[in-house]
Order: structure tokens, then C-alpha cells, then sequence
């Protein structure tokens, strides 16, 4: 199989070109990355071309690179993934593409494909990123009167609002947050040379 995505990657590279910034296999799985410019012409082309034929969109996710790898990004800050999928071919490719700014904003793929639409509502609501051309960009987990984005990074962990039943009012009402804040320092180990490698499986067992 990994042998069978490095040949996708590479008829990626030929028939996209200069459209894409890379296509690269990891762990069995093809990321294409574009500048976010690009991403309706490469989106089509996946979609239409006879090698690639992704006529699904399984998924839309926001990404926060902020903190990443202890403030060693140096990158835009937040990206979008697609995760795409050919029923013809059984094969699945990721679009990423990176943005920075705020609010972040991207181009919808909704019209490439409709499935976009809850998705892009959901990285709309979780990370603040627009989608340029949604027909109906508005929250779809979080409530109607909810203050900020709470997949950020620098979301506050207690959030800013909380809701009660009052007895006197009878009804529901929003107040400032009663707990106090914390922070947890999140432990995050990556084989990618900023942090010390860890044993194998093997070796552990062995050990």
C-alpha cells in the first residue's frame, strides 16, 4: 500500500505541478499541500482527473499550530485539512492548506463538493476560520450566544461564559465563569528530532 501512495504522490506531482508546495507520503497516508489560492483548482482537478477521481469529501478539520512543538513553528498559524476519498480507485488523499491572520480565511469547497457544508460550519465554530462563498457560515455545536472558539489553543480550558437556571427570572441566563482558571501543560512527545526518542515497542518488551 505505501508503495501504491508513493506512485499517487508522484502522478500528483506531474499532473499538478507548480500548483502544489508538496505531496508527500507518511504512515501510509498522501498530504498535498497548496498555497490556499490554489485550492479550488487543485480540489477540482483531484475530483475530475481519471488518476484521482475523489469523489467524496469524508471530513473537514481546523488546525491551531500555535505552541506546536514548543514554539518551534514558525509557520502560519492555523491550516485546514480535506480528507478525500476515491470510491473508484480505493484510495483517500489530504488537502492542507495553511493561513494566518484574523479571522483565518480559506475559500469554500462547497461548491466542488456539498458535503462541505456542515464541515466548514464546524471549523467555522471550533476555530473561527471563514470559508469565502459559504452560503449559511453560522455555529452548528456551540450556542447561539457562545464567546469565542473553544478548540483554539488559547481558549481559557473553564471558558468564558456559564449558564444556570434562575429561579427568580425564571430562566436561563449566561454569567462569567464562577471556577477559576487553569492552564494544563499538555506532555507531548514527537520522533521528529525536538524531543528525545523513545524506546521501541520491541525494546520495551525486551527490557
Amino acid at each position: 500500500m505505501s508503495d501504491y501512495y508513493h506512485q499517487l504522490a508522484e502522478q500528483v506531482r506531474e499532473h499538478l505541478g507548480d500548483r502544489i508546495e508538496s505531496a508527500e507520503v507518511a504512515h501510509h497516508e498522501l498530504t498535498v499541500t497548496m498555497a490556499k489560492d490554489q485550492l479550488l483548482d487543485v480540489a477540482r482537478s483531484l475530483r475530475d482527473g481519471r488518476d484521482f477521481g475523489c469523489e467524496e469529501l469524508i471530513d473537514v478539520c481546523g488546525i491551531d499550530y500555535s505552541q506546536y512543538g514548543e514554539g518551534a513553528w514558525q509557520g502560519p498559524r492555523y491550516a485546514v485539512a480535506y480528507h478525500l476519498l476515491s470510491i473508484r480507485h480505493n484510495h483517500r488523499i489530504r488537502l492542507k492548506v495553511f493561513t494566518d491572520g484574523e479571522p483565518p480565511i480559506v475559500a469554500s469547497v462547497i461548491e466542488i463538493w456539498n458535503s462541505a457544508n456542515w464541515f466548514e460550519r464546524e471549523a467555522f465554530d471550533l476555530y473561527g476560520i471563514l470559508f469565502e462563498g459559504h452560503p449559511d457560515l453560522r455555529r452548528i455545536l456551540t450556542d447561539y450566544g457562545f464567546i469565542g472558539h473553544p478548540f483554539r489553543k488559547d481558549f481559557p480550558l473553564s471558558g468564558n461564559v456559564e449558564m444556570r437556571y434562575d429561579p427568580e427570572k425564571r430562566r436561563v441566563i449566561y454569567q462569567p465563569v464562577s471556577i477559576e482558571p487553569r492552564i494544563n501543560q499538555v506532555r507531548v512527545i514527537r520522533d521528529d528530532n525536538r524531543y528525545a526518542d523513545l524506546p521501541s515497542e520491541e525494546e520495551s518488551s525486551d527490557a
